[in-house]
């Protein structure tokens, strides 16, 4: 039995669209015998009252072709696109099976993230929260940059989204590595997804060498202070850390890119926090909702308010000298420029639009 012919998933092209057949030649009305002739076609009348049809310059083939894939199938009239899904998704699994894909040192397993977990977040982003994504262009197309973004909304959705911005957004396709604190590494099954999907542990060794590799990295200096903040403060920036994002950025020689994100503050309002159940459970806080734990299970359900993510002008670090990195005044003045510049980007969003929900 001949094999069968295993199509790639991501291939959206349709299959009469991969070997281009060669052109033909018309043959105009030549001499007694049928020949071929040198000269130009005679013209073609039209019968009357018949209406001659634009020409498409396509073969007869190829408008039958064409017409056939405006309706999804293919030229004998088949489903096409669901043979190259379903042909697709099965070597996809048949590889996840033999463990014939990559991973990188860190864990992250790009395949997975691209067909799968990208697919997962994805409604989310675009019909739950439809997030509204600006200034993707200050994110450079190649070469290493760090995206520095506030942090908020009880539960870490903020960074998936804004994962998920740079993969669906950036015409050079470019991957978000987004930095973790060490509780995201110690629940089980988060672990194995957080790696997988590219994220690794907030520290400087590790994200300075994903910079030198030419990684784009996410970090958000707030981390749980942040997170974790009451309602009535939010939109208001926690301190920065002592500058780490910046030393290291200093020593990649990467650019330093500013990021605004507003609707995440909203989806979980956090009234209260019961610390001495957080203490117990070995978390940083347990949140209070006018809906969790009230409701049980579904008052985890985040509410469903317009995002905005907006990314600011690149600020250059590969101007400094190596030593800048141990400067402390540099690295404080630079945490303060990139600080306020979210801050001010923050503010001007909530003053334009125009709900929370729309």
């Amino acid at each position: 039995m001949a094999d069968a012919k295993v199509i790639p998933f991501d291939d959206d092209r349709s299959r009469s669209g991969g070997a281009s057949r060669p052109a033909r030649r018309r043959t105009g009305a030549g001499g007694p015998g049928g020949g071929r002739g040198d000269g130009p076609a005679a013209p073609v009348s039209a019968l009357p009252g018949a209406q001659v049809p634009e020409a498409s310059g396509l073969s007869p083939e190829a408008e039958a072709e064409a017409e056939a894939g405006k309706g999804g199938l293919d030229a004998d009239g088949s489903s096409g696109g669901w043979e190259r899904r379903i042909a697709g998704g099965l070597a996809f699994l048949r590889r996840r099976v033999t463990g014939d894909y990559d991973v990188d040192e860190f864990g992250y397993d790009e395949e997975l993230t691209d067909q799968v977990l990208m697919s997962l977040l994805r409604p989310l982003a675009d019909t739950y929260f439809r997030v509204e994504v600006k200034g993707i262009e200050n994110i450079p197309s190649e070469g290493g940059a760090l995206i520095v973004a506030n942090h908020s909304g009880t539960l870490p959705l903020d960074g998936l989204m804004l994962q998920v911005a740079v993969h669906d957004n950036h015409p050079a396709d470019r991957h978000l590595r987004l930095l973790a604190a060490d509780l995201v590494f110690h629940l089980p099954v988060v672990n194995e997804l957080a790696r997988k999907a590219g994220h690794t542990l907030a520290c400087a060794e590790d994200a300075q060498r994903l910079l030198e590799m030419g990684e784009i990295v996410g970090v958000m200096p707030e981390g749980f202070k942040g997170i974790g903040k009451p309602f009535g403060e939010r939109y208001k920036l926690q301190r920065f850390g002592r500058g780490g994002f910046v030393s290291t950025a200093l020593r990649a020689g990467a650019p330093i890119v500013p990021c605004s994100i507003v609707g995440a503050e909203e989806i979980y309002p956090m009234i209260g926090n019961a610390k001495t159940l957080a203490r117990l459970l070995g978390i940083p806080y347990f949140p209070i909702t006018p809906t969790f734990p009230w409701l049980g299970p579904l008052g985890a359900l985040p509410l469903p308010t317009k995002w905005t993510i907006q990314f600011g002008e690149p600020i250059p670090t590969d101007g400094y000298p190596p030593e800048a990195a141990e400067d402390p005044m540099l690295m404080f003045n630079l945490t303060d420029q990139v600080r306020e510049q979210i801050q001010h980007t923050l503010y001007k969003l909530l003053v334009q639009r125009r709900s929370v929900f729309f």
